[in-house]
């Protein structure tokens, strides 16, 4: 068995004294794991770095081994976004979401968007609106996607202003007003759209917005908690924001 095919890199580990097992998510494979015969070589171990595009084969006796990689370079990505505490645990907290699928499993549409992250995951002004967005792919992916595009009780379009916690529909606010104290608020720019630059309060809002669907449906039934990465990137962007706010040389008049 072989196949050729892209792919970016999520991690590694030791495997025997030269080896390692590599875990990458791939344009037509999905995520993947195969072994690399001296992974761990002084010029190997710099391409296998999480956040690299790497080009592979892929080689095994039966389609079910776990196989060997032939990695190459494409994007050496790793050396800039470990500079960044944001893109280091948003990095993190995509290959947690990305092991809740299947391996194997092909997600195309996933695999784009963590192309785009990748090119911005170190400028948190734009990571955190990203990752929201992989993590309602990933939903979407897992089957349960949350329906923002019309309020669930009217149809209408205007005004989206919650969540149903029940349904994953949105619903406009004055369907909603009635029940507002148990419905989950709903981040303007959601529906907006990536023209509308969203704050750090909406940004954490629509992180809670995610998680609660992520408890309900993948973290609970598998027993499983969120990711710490997780905390660590909205920990990330809170003192990147802290940062900006304070102005140095300011004092009380």
């Amino acid at each position: 068995m072989e196949w050729h095919d892209e792919g970016i890199v999520l991690g590694a580990r030791k495997h025997g004294e030269t080896s390692v097992i590599l875990e990458v998510m791939t344009r037509a494979h999905g995520r993947h794991l195969g072994m690399v015969r001296g992974g761990r070589s002084r010029k190997a171990q710099p391409v296998l770095q999480a956040g690299n595009l790497v080009d592979l084969v892929w080689r095994a006796r039966l389609d079910e081994h776990m196989g060997q990689f032939q990695v190459e370079a494409l994007e050496l990505n790793a050396a800039r976004l470990f500079e960044s505490a944001c893109a280091v645990y948003g990095l993190q907290t995509i290959a947690a979401h990305l092991r809740l699928l299947p391996e194997r499993d092909p997600h195309l549409g996933l695999y784009e968007m963590l192309g785009l992250l990748l090119a911005h995951l170190d400028e948190p002004s734009a990571a955190g609106e990203l990752v929201v967005r992989f993590e309602l792919m990933v939903l979407e992916e897992l089957g349960f996607g949350l329906d923002l595009s019309e309020c669930a009780a009217t149809g209408r379009r205007e005004e989206l202003t919650y969540v149903s916690p029940k349904s994953g529909r949105a619903v406009s606010r004055e369907a909603g007003l009635p029940w507002h104290d148990k419905m989950l608020p709903l981040p303007a720019f959601l529906i907006v759209g990536p023209g509308m630059r969203a704050d750090l309060s909406a940004i954490e809002q629509a992180f809670r917005l995610t998680e609660f669907f992520f408890t309900r449906h993948v973290y609970g039934p598998r027993g499983l908690t969120p990711p710490d990465a997780r905390i660590g990137f909205l920990n990330a962007l809170r003192k990147h924001t802290a940062g900006k706010l304070h102005v140095p040389g300011d004092s009380a008049a």
